[in-house]
């Protein structure tokens, strides 16, 4: 009888245990079709990210955009998705649109100082460098601990400098002559920025007493991080009939808050004209003021840079201070001493100055005209190297550089030095940028 019973239940159990099961498996089921979205979300949150940053280091604009547009039909309230967005757009030089991503961007979310940073970047890229600053300054007071926001800003204010004074002069002129400037400025670290900038150009000095000196350049700047910039430049020289080149390269170290030193040197053919080899540093650090009083940063910068030729040993130290002015005006101050020792006398020190006033002209979207004007006084031995004798001058000049391109710019200058003995040198030359 019991085992009748048995049997009979057995049908039962086996029905219940089958119901049983498959309530598990319909558990599971509906288990992993909860969870998997956002495990499969999970993985693209991984691969999607690289996959645009492999487009956008291609150029592959078109297929970065796509990436993204994805990502926001997936997620449209996401703003970090978004800021993707801009920041391509940004990369793809498309600056209007990427101004108009990221202002939407921050109606939604004020908080995040990166944001505030790449629209900052378009600003800067658009040559609207005073509301770049700002920006970028707001970005910093959300987060003033971080470094990386801290460095970013150096780079504008740096770039703010470059695009304000126009270095106008070419990369070979010697310290010593008081229409030089340093012309080494790189591009900006800034993500999305060109990191290389090449330039060439001539130059020319006719005298009232001599032939013409006539010079042809090429130099090409290097960002390889935010850290480290290399420099490389050629000249071409045709002084008194005689023909003459050299090299010239130089390594920059940059570090948030205690600024960049540079050191460099040349070689070539020098066919007794130019200097056989040269060795050159330079400590540049700036302070930043004020954001709305009239000084609103100055920038110290100290050199010492020496020659040495077949008949004569040059050195000169070289003390700049460059002070930010409102409305991107900017006004510097330059010293330099000059060490003399040829092998016929001895040792001489010679002071020379040079002052210059530089100001934005005119703004047409992302053209700009900016100028300057400078007065430069002093006395020298070093021009016995050129067999005129040692003198003292007045030189008058200004120079005018014209961006047509957020890229490409041309410069120009020109100056009349009044010297003693009754002497002129008239100087002027062009030359051609592009960053990429």
């Amino acid at each position: 009888m019991l085992r009748t019973q048995s049997v009979r239940k057995m049908p039962q159990l086996r029905q219940t245990r089958a119901r049983g099961i498959r309530r598990l498996f319909v558990l599971l089921a509906l288990n992993a079709l909860s969870l998997g979205p956002s495990a499969q979300a999970q993985q693209p949150d991984q691969d999607w990210q690289t996959q645009v940053r492999k487009y956008s280091d291609s150029r592959d604009w078109d297929d970065a955009l796509r990436i993204v547009d994805q990502q926001i039909a997936l997620s449209p309230g996401d703003t970090d998705i978004r800021a993707w967005r801009a920041q391509v757009l940004t990369w793809a030089g498309r600056l209007p649109e990427a101004e108009h991503e990221f202002n939407e961007i921050l109606k939604i979310d004020k908080s995040d100082p990166d944001k505030w940073l790449g629209l900052a970047t378009v600003y800067l890229r658009l040559g609207r460098t005073e509301e770049a600053l700002k920006t970028a300054n707001h970005a910093v007071e959300l987060d003033p601990n971080r470094a990386d926001l801290q460095a970013t800003r150096a780079e504008m204010l740096r770039a703010k400098s470059n695009s304000s004074e126009a270095r106008l002069e070419s990369p070979r002129a010697l310290p010593l002559d008081p229409i030089s400037s340093d012309t080494r400025s790189g591009p900006s670290s800034i993500p999305g920025a060109p990191k290389e900038a090449l330039r060439f150009g001539f130059d020319q000095d006719a005298f009232s007493f001599a032939p013409a000196n006539r010079d042809q350049w090429v130099t090409l700047v290097s960002k390889w991080t935010p850290r480290w910039t290399t420099s490389v430049a050629g000249s071409f020289y045709q002084r008194g009939g005689l023909n003459a080149g050299n090299f010239v390269g130089s390594i920059t170290r940059s570090q948030p808050h205690w600024g960049a030193i540079t050191i460099g040197g040349a070689t070539g053919h020098d066919n007794g004209v130019i200097p056989e080899t040269e060795a050159f540093f330079e400590l540049d650090h700036g302070f930043k003021i004020s954001e709305d009083r009239p000084i609103r940063g100055i920038e110290v910068i100290y050199g010492q840079h020496w020659y040495w030729y077949t008949t004569a040993r040059i050195l000169t130290t070289n003390e700049t201070a460059i002070v930010y002015l409102p409305r991107d005006w900017t006004w510097s101050i330059r010293l330099t001493e000059a060490r003399s020792h040829f092998s016929a006398t001895g040792v001489d020190w010679k002071p020379s100055g040079l002052t210059r006033l530089s100001v934005p002209l005119a703004h047409w979207s992302q053209r700009e005209l900016t100028g300057n004007v400078f007065f430069a006084v002093g006395t020298e031995d070093f021009a016995q190297v050129d067999q005129i004798g040692s003198f003292a001058s007045q030189t008058y000049g200004g120079g005018l550089r014209f961006r047509f391109t957020a890229r490409q710019d041309v410069t120009a200058y020109g100056a009349f030095q009044q010297r003693t003995q009754d002497r002129a040198q008239t100087s002027f030359g062009l030359s051609y940028g592009i960053r990429f």
